[in-house]
């Protein structure tokens, strides 16, 4: 018993919260947390304003009041009645050229990313800058060469032709290729080089080996493009000529007129115009917010 009371009041006494960070770190952390809580409330209250304007009617959208007197569903009836076409072929050639353009870039993407981070060959740098500095031209400034040549392809016309032409415009992005060849260039070489020595080809150590590891890269570029393509206006403008071919941006302009703006089913369709991007980022956030990591850890 003495030995046990001579090692208890030897053992050194620690201090209550010794462990707790300085209170600046606190202090700073809860700015932080103030200021992004603050942005955030900042971004999302237009969805918000949306959301609360499509269920007013229009004499009420124009007052600046957050609930709806009277509460109405008069902008999605209008919504679902008066567009021409009407909601769900907007929807379907929407959804149709988005799944495509997604699907294009995915696969161009990974291919041409692949290329510019492992391949070499004469003036690939030159070339990967070149791609780069598309990203620089805005797309009107592209519109008459762009036009001209799906003109002579007979590509702009009231017809089937009016998805290819679009497609083949946004078939792969700039963006799509950096985020993969800055993947691929945190990827080990050891992986290829097992491969090879088990007789792999490039092709099949890119199908088998580095493809399935890039998932997170493959999900940033599906959500970017996807979200490009579903709120796409400009090209889609320029090149559906017929009515039956029109996208959801499309549609909604029908809600704007001249001298007024038809506000409720505006922002109706643009509620129901956002649901699919909120969903896609939803199930793929986890894959998107590594897949653009990897793509800045990298030069």
């Amino acid at each position: 018993m003495t030995a046990v009371a001579e090692t208890t009041r030897a053992a050194p006494i620690v201090a209550k919260g010794g462990n707790r960070p300085p209170i600046g770190h606190t202090i700073a952390s809860a700015l932080s947390m103030v200021i992004l809580f603050g942005y955030s409330i900042f971004v999302f209250l237009p969805f918000v304003w949306s959301v609360i304007t499509s269920f007013k009617t229009l004499p009420d959208s124009l007052r600046l009041t957050f609930i709806p007197n009277p509460f109405t569903t008069y902008g999605y009836t209008k919504a679902f009645t008066q567009l021409d076409p009407n909601v769900v072929i907007l929807f379907f050639n929407s959804a149709l050229i988005a799944a495509i353009v997604t699907a294009t870039n995915i696969l161009l993407g990974a291919l041409g990313g692949y290329a510019f981070a492992r391949l070499r060959f004469p003036g690939r740098e030159v070339l990967f800058l070149a791609v780069l500095g598309t990203m620089m031209i805005p797309d009107q400034l592209r519109l008459v060469p762009v036009y001209q040549i799906l003109t002579a392809l007979h590509l702009v016309a009231p017809g089937p032709e009016n998805y290819l032409g679009l497609i083949l415009i946004l078939a792969v992005s700039a963006t799509s290729l950096f985020i993969m060849r800055q993947f691929f260039l945190t990827v080990p070489y050891d992986l290829e080089e097992a491969a090879m020595l088990d007789g792999a080809g490039t092709f099949t150590t890119f199908w088998q080996v580095m493809l399935p590891l890039s998932k997170p890269a493959l999900a940033a570029v599906a959500i970017l493009s996807f979200q490009g393509s579903w709120n796409g206006f400009f090209w889609p403008l320029v090149i559906l000529q017929y009515k039956g071919h029109w996208t959801l941006p499309l549609g909604i302009t029908q809600f704007r007129f001249l001298y007024n703006t038809d506000w409720p089913p505006l922002m109706a369709l643009t509620v129901l115009a956002t649901i699919p991007i909120l969903v896609l980022y939803v199930f793929f956030q986890r894959y998107f917010v590594g897949g653009t990591v990897s793509a800045a850890v990298k030069g």
